[in-house]
């Protein structure tokens, strides 16, 4: 699915739990709560740290970006789509994975929240 916004975008509902999954929050953000199966890599570190997630991404997978709302993530979705990255923007970011139920676990792997 693609918004007017031209950014690629995938409902929390589409994703199954291999998929590839990278958390742009920023570290506190991550620390409270993130999908448990995340790689997490903040925007403000993104294109420094890029080379992280071109190890981490399956060859020939697509990589779930997701945020706390949705913003952020959509920006980094567009400069991976601008590098060649199949990459699409997770709508509502983790607000909607964790209001469908999808697990969210602390930095320590117990319950956590999104803040």
């Amino acid at each position: 699915m693609v918004f007017g916004s031209g950014v690629p975008t995938v409902g929390v509902d589409a994703l199954n739990d291999s998929d590839f999954l990278v958390d742009v929050r920023e570290d506190d953000e991550w620390q409270a709560g993130h999908a448990p199966h995340a790689l997490h890599i903040p925007m403000s570190e993104f294109v420094a740290r890029y080379g992280e997630l071109t190890e981490a991404a399956p060859q020939d997978g697509k990589v779930n970006v997701i945020c706390r709302s949705g913003g952020r993530s959509a920006q980094v979705t567009m400069y991976l789509v601008q590098q060649g990255i199949d990459a699409v923007n997770v709508a509502g970011g983790m607000e909607s994975w964790h209001a469908v139920g999808r697990p969210v676990v602390d930095d320590k792997g117990q319950p956590g929240f999104v803040v």
